[in-house]
C-alpha cells in the first residue's frame, strides 16, 4: 500500500494517535444508535454489514474510520474514487456510515465502501416508502413496449404500463405493441407522481406505480367489500414484511408476513411473485386500508394440536430458526415452540447443541393452543 502518505506505512492502532497529535485535537465522542450497537456488540464487523464510525484522518487517496472496539476501517482505492466527491467534503471527527467489503485486509484494516452503504440505505428507504405509500415525482428516462424506465435516488426502476393512470395509459387498436411503444415514448422526459410497489435489492428491482384513486372513488370501491369476504387478487409486490395484492383497479391490500402461512415464513419474495393470482380473506378494513390473510383460508393446525399435545409430553421437533430468545422448533407443520436460551450457557452453546434442520427430543413445558404459544425444554443436552 505504498503511495497513501504517512498512514500507509504505520500500524493501524497508531493511526488515531498520530492523527490527534498532528491536528492537536482531542478525540470527540459521538453517541449515535449505530455507534452504541457497535460498542456493545460482541461480534466484529462482518462482510456486507453496515458500520458507523468517526473519521480519524484523511490522506490523498484514503480515509480512515474509527470502529471501536474493532480497530480501524479504511476507504481507499476504487472505493475512494467511487465516493471521492462526498469524501472530499468530510472532516476529521465527522461520523459516516459505510459497508464492509473486506473484514480484514493484509494490513489489518477493515475495508469499507461508502457507495455500497448508500445503496443499502436507499433500498431500506425504498421499503419504508412502500409501507408508508409515499409518493415521489420521478423523471421518465425512457420507454419500452412494456412500460417506462425511471430512476429514483440513482437506482434504476420500472413502471409497467398496467400501473399507469388512465390518462397516461396508451389506448391503441388491437393492443399493437409498436403503437403502445410509440405512445409510451411520448412520456420520456416528463415527471410522474408515483409510489414504489416493489423493492428487491438482491435482484436490483424497483417497480413503480402511478395509480392512486381519489378518496371518493376509493371509498366507493371499499364499500363493495366487508371483513370476512373471500376474494381473489393479483400479487403486485413482495417485501420483507409481506405482499401486496390488487383486488381490483384502484384497490390493493396487504398480506402481512404473519398472515401468509401458519408455518414460519422467512422471505415472502420466495413464495409469491408479481402477477400471481391468489385467494385471500379480508380480515380488516380501516382508514382506507385493507388487511388480507392467506392462512385464514387454511385449517388452523393449532386446533388439531390441542387434542394431541399437553404440558409434559415428550415430542420430537426440528430446529427451524434462531432468534434473540433462543431456538424455534417445529413439532409439526404450523405448530412451533421456543427453546429458551437460558437453558444453555451461551448462544454459541445453544447453536452447537441444536443445529438448524436437525431433529431432537423435547419436553413441552407450556402449551396454550388458543394463544398459539408453546415452550419446550431440550431433553438431550451434553
Amino acid at each position: 500500500m505504498q503511495g497513501w502518505g504517512g498512514f500507509a506505512s504505520i500500524p493501524k492502532l497508531m493511526v488515531a494517535t498520530l492523527i490527534q497529535s498532528n491536528t492537536g485535537t482531542e478525540p470527540v465522542e459521538i453517541e449515535t444508535p449505530m455507534g452504541l450497537v457497535m460498542k456493545t456488540s460482541p461480534l466484529p464487523p462482518t462482510l456486507e454489514s453496515l458500520v458507523e464510525g468517526r473519521v480519524l484522518g484523511k490522506d490523498k487517496m484514503a480515509v480512515y474510520i474509527d470502529l471501536p472496539p474493532f480497530g480501524t476501517g479504511i476507504i481507499y482505492g476504487r472505493e475512494y474514487l467511487n465516493a471521492r466527491d462526498v469524501l472530499k467534503k468530510t472532516n476529521i471527527g465527522d461520523t459516516i456510515t459505510a459497508k464492509v467489503v473486506e473484514a480484514e485486509n493484509e494490513d489489518g484494516y477493515v475495508e469499507l465502501s461508502l457507495k455500497e452503504a448508500r445503496q443499502a440505505l436507499l433500498w431500506t428507504e425504498a421499503e419504508e416508502a412502500i409501507s408508508k405509500r409515499t409518493r415521489f415525482e420521478v423523471l421518465v428516462k425512457d420507454a419500452n413496449k412494456g412500460g417506462l424506465m425511471m430512476e429514483w435516488q440513482g437506482i434504476a426502476g420500472f413502471l409497467p404500463a398496467s400501473q399507469l393512470k388512465s390518462e397516461h395509459y396508451p389506448r391503441v387498436a388491437d393492443g399493437d405493441k409498436e403503437l403502445i411503444y410509440k405512445e409510451l415514448k411520448k412520456l420520456t422526459g416528463t415527471k410522474l407522481n408515483v409510489c414504489i410497489i416493489t423493492a428487491d435489492p438482491k435482484e436490483a428491482k424497483l417497480i413503480f406505480s402511478e395509480k392512486e384513486p381519489g378518496e371518493g372513488e376509493k371509498k366507493e370501491i371499499l364499500d363493495k367489500y366487508q371483513v370476512g369476504d373471500k376474494v381473489e387478487g393479483e400479487v403486485t409486490g413482495a417485501v420483507d414484511f409481506g405482499i401486496f395484492v390488487k383486488l381490483e383497479d384502484g384497490l390493493e391490500g396487504l398480506v402481512h408476513i404473519s398472515e401468509i402461512d401458519w408455518a414460519l415464513v422467512d422471505n415472502p419474495r420466495n413464495l409469491y411473485k408479481p402477477g400471481t393470482r391468489i385467494p385471500v380473506k379480508i380480515i380488516e378494513i380501516k382508514d382506507g386500508k385493507v388487511s388480507l390473510s392467506i392462512k385464514a383460508l387454511k385449517p388452523n393446525p393449532w386446533v388439531e394440536a390441542a387434542g394431541k399435545y399437553k404440558k409434559g409430553n415428550v415430542v420430537e421437533g426440528v430446529v427451524i430458526k434462531y432468534n434473540k430468545h433462543g431456538a424455534l422448533v417445529s413439532i409439526e407443520e404450523g405448530v412451533a415452540g421456543l427453546v429458551h436460551i437460558s437453558e444453555f450457557e451461551s448462544e454459541e452453546r445453544l447453536r452447537s447443541q441444536l443445529e438448524l434442520g436437525k431433529k431432537y427430543p423435547f419436553e413441552i413445558t407450556l402449551f396454550e393452543p388458543t394463544g398459539q404459544r408453546m415452550t419446550l425444554s431440550c431433553k438431550k443436552k451434553s
